[in-house]
């Protein structure tokens, strides 16, 4: 019989027989019902110590071990359903992970085992692709593939690449037309799915290219496979179902086929020299048109322009207010800067714009909406091309953002993940500017006067004035530039309501263009020219298409109606394959721009509200009007956006009630069905988790500070009221403040007067502000008393820097890892659904919190990974000792 008592612990011993065991210690810490299950605990363990000898090294390991191989347990009150925990986690453990054992030879778990072989066939994998990588790094295999042409002739090279060619379109129409049974399709889907993996390692914009020609073939075998054997023509309403699903799955694989084409191969242009005497260069009028927008928000923008570098008789300023407001005209006169007003606001900016053309008279127009803010740099980076190329109408730089859209915000992505816009402006752009078809945006762009005097000026037939400008300009056959180097910065969307407006108009737009100037037919575009727009157009086409994906699956799960019309097994030997090889070849082109997944949430949101907009304008394309974007908002307090987000909802609740559906026709259906209802159920559980994401971006996080921060690392000087000076970086700044740091802790008091010293090129400015907190090296100040010259040294030493927006794009952590990618999405969807548990009403918001505690107390029996190891266990370096 064992005593605790006896076997307690003395002074300088380590605990022995049931002292060692851990619940041991609760027994005096524990009351009632804990103390019950705690002795109910200490019981079993007793028994499994009897028989397992729990004094052997190993148990002594896992003892010691305890809260790393149980973290969930560890240093938690016992309770009844911890034996259960503990054995799950303990199943786990033995599947799982790797077991070390006290003897020469250590033995593995299950699924350590059984992926050996896997894992040294990666490893052998890995050794190629690196040595391949190397060769073609340092250009071996392109010096090959040169000597074996070197003694070919350009007639000949001509023949080669002509018959290559041929070859290679008939072997792609075999591959996606070639019937297969399941074992046949599963190989090549395998096999291609290999070299997918080959060529996804392999640097270089020739892998890239591969990856795009096996995602096309794959995708073109699957579309071939939908329209060939999976309609049921004996229903009519499989049938009617079914050529929905495969309407909405063509347009997706066009605009697919078409992006690739548009930006698989970016030209990525650099800033064309200017000539050194600045007597050649071009005369500018920079405009800035404004309608109703607060002037603090407009004043950052004129203030920055006054800085640009440019000879000082060859810029002209126009300040372009359609509000024609008394402030604007005094602000105007007051900086220096030109003020024209009309006496209507007809064809909204367009109408504006081509008001402002008939006053001025300068060589080129630059444009900037009033809230982006530009670098100095921004027409000696982008006037060289005019010089360059005499037929050029326009440079377009990106549009980038130095406050966060509603997603970024909503979802605390900013500055982690690539925003919405940074595809278009980060990679489709550039790919268009390959093809001589880069869009104008509307702002931070040059244009020709020439040129758009040819087109009798901005058009203004549709609400996107910006893209139907640059139809016109192609289809006269003036040229177009892409600089994708950020030369201004703005203000994004404030709500989600408000980013929603603003792309229904574009979509809205876009439509209008397409039925009123449709790229496809007419005269002046090139082939690829006519891909690009018509890309572009279809794109705002999405919320249809996007709607029927999400309420797909519940045409079989409610309706029993098979709109695909073949075995489980052949939908996933066909479905699976194309989404992979899309997503490796998307992911390959993208990474840098937009993460996997996030495509399908800002298409979600959109989708719903878009939809209407883009058919009523197919068949009516001139109703809709032009509506500002509002910009420089505050949002108090954090709400829920009800409104916005019951589409959403309404799509969640169908979806689950699907769900709900799968779970009942596993039981209780046909056992021949199970493989088409896990599919469904499995679809209906993705939409839920994207809608999810939609709904957590409906609720509204505060914004409070009317002059949003902007990060940097800036030398300056932070003087005192006693003449002390201290060298300091400035971490972030707006035009109402700053944070700095400085190189040691100060004890400084609130409220102190200072001044701030900066520096642009070799002068130096000198700005009054006053302490507003001290923590130690990190210190805050606010800008006080600033005059209007101070006012405007300070944006120029801050927002109008050539390098402030610099290496802002493309830089967000890590390289994306595709599952890591899809597993962050998906958790968005839940944390959006929690959320809607926050802010749920009375009596509901009471349900779903005991909803919620439930499904954290069944969470808790999930296996958790153990920790990893501080250091390695005893017994090992008794091992190595012995070795």
């Amino acid at each position: 019989m064992v005593d605790p008592v006896r076997d307690a612990a003395r002074p300088g011993e380590r605990p022995r027989g049931l002292a060692a065991i851990w619940p041991y210690r609760y027994l005096r810490e524990c009351r009632g019902a804990t103390a019950a299950a705690a002795v109910l605990l200490c019981v079993l363990q007793a028994l499994v110590w009897l028989v397992l000898h729990l004094e052997s090294p190993a148990w002594q390991a896992v003892r010691r071990d305890h809260g790393r191989w149980f973290p969930h347990l560890a240093n938690k009150v016992p309770t009844l359903g911890d034996p259960l925990r503990y054995g799950l986690q303990g199943l786990w453990l033995l599947l799982s992970r790797p077991v070390v054992l006290p003897r020469p030879i250590v033995r593995h778990g299950l699924w350590h085992s059984a992926t050996a072989p896997l894992r040294r066939l990666r490893l052998w994998h890995g050794r190629i692709l690196d040595g391949v990588g190397q060769r073609l790094q340092t250009g071996h295999i392109e010096t090959v593939v040169d000597t074996a042409l070197a003694g070919l002739s350009r007639r000949q090279r001509f023949v080669l690449a002509g018959v290559l060619g041929l070859f290679g379109t008939a072997l792609a129409l075999l591959c996606i037309t070639e019937p297969f049974g399941s074992q046949a399709q599963l190989l090549f889907s395998l096999l291609l799915w290999m070299l997918a993996m080959a060529l996804w390692r392999l640097p270089g914009t020739f892998p890239s290219l591969l990856l795009i020609l096996l995602s096309a073939i794959v995708s073109c075998r699957y579309l071939w496979w939908r329209y060939n054997s999976t309609l049921n023509w004996d229903s009519t309403l499989d049938l009617a179902l079914g050529l929905v699903l495969l309407a909405a799955e063509t347009y997706a694989w066009l605009v697919l086929v078409l992006g690739y084409i548009q930006s698989g191969w970016p030209l990525r242009r650099k800033p064309a020299p200017l000539p050194a005497d600045t007597a050649q260069w071009p005369t500018v009028d920079l405009m800035i048109p404004t309608y109703n927008e607060d002037l603090a928000v407009v004043q950052t923008t004129v203030f920055a322009a006054l800085g640009i570098d440019w000879p000082a008789g060859k810029l002209r300023i126009h300040l372009l207010d359609d509000g024609r407001r008394e402030s604007f005209r005094r602000f105007a006169a007051e900086v220096g800067v030109g003020y024209i007003t009309r006496s209507d606001n007809r064809h909204a900016k367009a109408g504006n714009l081509n008001h402002a053309l008939t006053l001025t008279d300068g060589e080129l127009v630059a444009i900037f909406d009033c809230d982006h803010v530009p670098v100095r740099s921004f027409l000696q980076l982008t006037v060289g091309w005019f010089l360059r190329d005499p037929r050029l109408a326009l440079v377009q730089t990106p549009h980038h953002f130095f406050s966060p859209d509603p997603f970024e915000r909503n979802l605390g992505t900013f500055g982690r993940e690539p925003s919405e816009g940074e595809l278009f402006y980060g990679l489709v752009q550039d790919g268009n500017d390959l093809w001589n078809a880069a869009f104008f945006c509307g702002s931070c762009a040059v244009l020709r006067r020439a040129a758009l005097e040819a087109i009798g000026g901005f058009a203004v037939e549709t609400v996107t004035e910006d893209a139907h400008t640059a139809l016109r300009l192609h289809r006269h056959g003036w040229n177009s530039a892409y600089l994708r180097i950020p030369q201004a910065a703005g203000l994004a969307t404030e709500t989600l309501a408000a980013h929603i407006g603003q792309r229904i108009r574009w979509a809205r737009g876009m439509v209008q263009i397409l039925r009123t100037d449709n790229p496809l037919f007419g005269k002046g575009l090139s082939p690829f020219q006519r891909l690009c727009y018509i890309n572009a157009m279809l794109h705002f086409l999405a919320g249809l298409p996007r709607l029927v994906f999400l309420t797909a699956p519940l045409a079989f799960l409610l309706l029993h109606a098979y709109i695909i019309y073949a075995p489980a097994l052949m939908i996933l030997l066909y479905v699976l394959p194309h989404m992979i090889h899309a997503s490796l070849a998307g992911s390959r082109l993208q990474s840098d721009y937009r993460h996997i997944l996030w495509g399908e949430l800002y298409e979600t949101v959109l989708a719903w509200y878009i939809a209407r907009p883009t058919t009523l304008a197919l068949f009516a394309p001139k109703l809709g009007a032009f509506n500002v974007t509002a910009k420089g908002g505050l949002i108090p307090d954090g709400w829920f956006d009800w409104r916005t987000a019951r589409p959403y909802l309404v799509l969640a609740a169908l979806n689950a009630l699907g769900l709900g559906f799968a779970v009942w026709r596993l039981f209780f259906g046909p056992a021949e069905e199970i493989g088409t209802v896990v599919i469904s159920g499995l679809w209906v559980l993705f939409n839920l988790l994207i809608i999810g994401g939609a709904v957590a971006v409906s609720a509204e996080v505060r914004q409070v500070r009317r002059n949003h921060r902007v990060t940097a690392v800036l030398e300056a000087v932070l003087r005192l009221p006693d003449g002390r000076a201290y060298p300091c970086l400035l971490s972030d700044y707006s035009v109402g403040g700053a944070g700095i740091e400085l190189p040691q802790a100060l004890t400084l008091a609130q409220g102190l007067p200072a001044t701030l010293l900066l520096a642009r090129g070799p002068r130096e400015f000198a700005f009054p502000c006053i302490l507003s907190r001290c923590l130690g090296r990190q210190v805050g100040i606010r800008f006080d008393g600033l005059s209007r010259q101070q006012q405007i040294d300070l944006v120029q030493c801050t927002f109008a820097r050539a390098d402030a927006w610099l290496n802002r794009t493309g830089r967000h952590g890590e390289e994306e890892r595709l599952l890591s990618g899809v597993v962050s999405v998906l958790r968005l969807g839940g944390r959006g659904y929690l959320r809607l548990f926050e802010y749920a009403p009375g009596r509901l918001h009471r349900w779903l919190r005991s909803a919620s505690r439930l499904l954290r107390w069944l969470s808790s029996f999930l296996p958790r990974s153990p920790l990893p190891a501080p250091f390695p266990p005893p017994f090992v370096h008794m091992e190595v000792a012995k070795a």
